[in-house]
C-alpha cells in the first residue's frame, strides 16, 4: 500500500486561527477579531455570525469580552518551532493561509503593509529550508474589519477590487515561492454563514436574505476568476484552486422523493464547483432563481470574467457525510447548511455530534474526479477531540488514529479506483482556536498547545501519541498505518 510518488503529505491551518499578534507588524482589525468566546451552555444556535449591534459593542467595549482568534496559539512567534515539528512529521506540504488585513489593515490602503509582507518571506524561507512547498489559501475568513464595516464586505463590488489588488500583491511577492494557491476557503459557507465569508451583515443589506447571500457568492466567483486570471498572467507556472466544504449525500430510504431530495441538495453543493471549473452558470440554478425570486447585479462582462478564470484544481474540506429526507419546505438557504441535520444511524459520532464516514471519502472523491476530471487537493480532513495531558505529560490519543488510519485507507483506495489526488493535508496539524466553536479545548492536533479557552496556558508546544503515527505515514508515503 503506497501512494504515488511525490504524493504531498502535511496539514492545514488558517491565519486567522493560528497566527494571533493581531495588534504586532502593522496588522489591521479583521472581522475574525470580533467573533468571542461563549462557553457551550450558554451558548445560541448563531453558529459564528453577529449583529451589527453587537460588532459595534464589541468595538466599543473590548475589556469584557475574549477574543480568541486574536491569539491563536501564538504561531507569529512560534513559527520556526512548529515548522520544525512538521518538518519532523516529514511534511511534504503545508497549507496555509495569508491574513489580508496583515498586508493591507484597512483593505483599501494605497500601498501594502512591507512589515507583513516581511513576516511571511520568513515563514516561507523557514519551509523552504525543510523542503516544504506552501500551499496558501488567499482568503479563509479574517477580510479587513474596515471593508465590512464602509462596504458591506463582498456585497459589494470595491471589497472585489480590494481582494483582486491583495491577491496581486502576494502573487507578485511570492511568484517564485508559491505554487500552489487557493482562492476562497469554503466558498460554499457563505449560504451559513455570511459574516464569517464574505464579510457581510445581513441588516446591513437592502436585499433580502437570498438575494444577499447569492449576490455575495456571485461577487466571490468574480473575484475568485480576476485572481486565477492575475495568478497566470504574473506566473503561468503558478496553480490555483477552488475549495469548498464537500458534503455528499445520502437518500433516508429508497423512496423517489428522498432520492430526488439528495439529488436536489448535492446540486446546491457543486454549484460552488461548477462555476469555477467549468466557467459558468450551472443549468439546475436557472429554475431556482427563478422559482425563489432571485435576482443577482451581475455587472457587464462578468460571465466573460467566470468564463476566462476557471481554476487548475479542485481542492475539499471532508469531514462528514449528510442523510436527505423529502422535505418540499428545505430551501435554498437551509439545504446549503454545513450542519448534517438528520443523523446516521450506521455511523458513530465525534465528540461534537459530527458523523465519522471513512468510505464516503472515497465516495465523494469518485464522484468528484467522475464530475470534473480535475486534480484533486485534500485541504482539511480531521477530527476535533477532548485531549487530556497525563500526570507523566503524555497525551494518547489512539481514537485519532484510528480516524486518521480508516480515511487514509479509503483515499488510497480512492486513489487506486483512478482518482487524481496529489496531496492530503489533514486538519490542523497543530491545536489551534475552532472556527465554528472559538474553542481551543475542540483539539485537532498532533501537536498539543498548553492554553485554554480563555487563552491561559504557557503556550507549550507538546508532541501527541498520533504525532509519532503520522510521521510514519508521511516518511513511508502512506504505506505504514500500523
Amino acid at each position: 500500500m503506497s501512494f504515488p510518488e511525490g504524493f504531498l503529505w502535511g496539514g492545514a491551518t488558517s491565519a486567522c486561527q493560528l497566527e494571533g499578534a493581531f495588534d504586532k507588524g502593522g496588522r489591521g482589525l479583521a472581522t475574525t477579531d470580533m467573533v468571542i468566546y461563549t462557553p457551550k451552555n450558554e451558548r445560541l444556535d448563531k453558529g459564528i455570525e453577529i449583529t451589527e449591534e453587537q460588532l459595534q459593542y464589541r468595538k466599543l467595549h473590548p475589556d469584557e469580552f475574549f477574543f480568541p482568534k486574536r491569539h491563536g496559539n501564538d504561531f507569529y512567534h512560534h513559527y520556526k518551532e512548529d515548522i520544525t515539528l512538521f518538518a519532523e512529521m516529514g511534511f511534504k506540504v503545508f497549507r496555509m493561509s495569508i491574513s489580508w488585513p496583515r498586508i493591507y489593515p484597512n483593505g483599501i490602503d494605497d500601498k501594502p503593509n512591507e512589515e507583513g509582507l516581511k513576516f511571511y518571506d520568513d515563514v516561507f524561507n523557514e519551509l523552504k529550508k525543510y523542503g516544504i512547498e506552501p500551499l496558501v489559501t488567499l482568503l479563509h475568513y479574517d477580510i479587513p474589519l474596515y471593508l465590512c464595516e464602509h462596504y458591506n464586505g463582498f456585497e459589494s463590488r470595491k471589497t472585489v477590487d480590494c481582494f483582486v489588488k491583495y491577491c496581486k500583491t502576494v502573487f507578485e511577492r511570492y511568484k517564485h515561492v508559491v505554487k500552489y494557491w487557493l482562492t476562497f476557503n469554503e466558498i460554499n459557507i457563505t449560504l451559513g454563514s455570511p459574516y464569517c465569508g464574505c464579510g457581510a451583515l445581513m441588516e446591513k443589506s437592502k436585499r433580502d436574505e437570498k438575494n444577499f447571500k447569492y449576490q455575495l457568492t456571485h461577487n466571490q466567483f468574480v473575484a475568485s476568476a480576476l485572481a486565477v486570471k492575475a495568478a497566470h498572467d504574473i506566473n503561468p507556472d503558478m496553480k490555483v484552486g477552488c475549495m469548498i466544504c464537500r458534503l455528499e449525500k445520502y437518500p433516508y430510504s429508497p423512496d423517489p422523493k428522498d432520492i430526488y431530495q439528495t439529488m436536489f441538495e448535492d446540486h446546491l453543493n457543486y454549484f460552488y464547483i461548477d462555476v469555477q471549473v467549468k466557467g459558468e452558470y450551472p443549468y439546475y440554478m436557472k429554475r431556482l432563481f427563478e422559482e425563489n425570486n432571485i435576482h443577482i447585479d451581475m455587472e457587464e462582462g462578468d460571465l466573460d470574467i467566470i468564463k476566462d478564470g476557471v481554476v487548475d484544481f479542485i481542492s475539499i474540506s471532508y469531514y462528514m457525510t449528510y442523510v436527505c429526507k423529502y422535505n418540499p419546505k428545505v430551501d435554498l438557504i437551509n439545504a446549503g447548511s454545513l450542519i448534517a441535520p438528520i443523523k446516521n444511524p450506521y455511523l458513530k459520532n465525534t465528540d461534537w455530534g459530527w458523523p465519522i464516514d471513512p468510505i464516503g471519502f472515497r465516495t465523494t472523491l469518485n464522484n468528484l474526479y467522475d464530475r470534473y476530471h480535475k486534480p484533486i487537493f485534500i485541504a482539511e480532513n480531521g477530527i476535533g477531540c477532548n485531549d487530556v495531558v497525563d500526570e507523566d505529560g503524555y497525551i494518547h490519543d489512539p481514537y485519532r488514529v484510528e480516524f486518521y488510519r480508516a480515511h487514509i485507507e479509503q483515499l488510497h483506495e480512492a486513489i487506486k479506483d483512478g482518482v487524481d489526488v496529489f496531496g492530503y493535508a489533514m486538519w490542523g496539524p497543530i491545536d489551534i482556536v475552532s472556527n465554528s466553536t472559538s474553542e481551543m479545548s475542540k483539539r485537532y492536533g498532533f501537536i498539543y498547545v498548553d492554553a485554554d479557552d480563555y487563552g491561559n496556558g504557557s503556550y507549550k508546544r507538546m508532541r501527541k501519541d498520533s504525532f509519532y503515527w503520522y510521521k510514519k505515514v508521511c516518511e513511508s508515503n502512506g504505506e505504514d498505518l500500523s
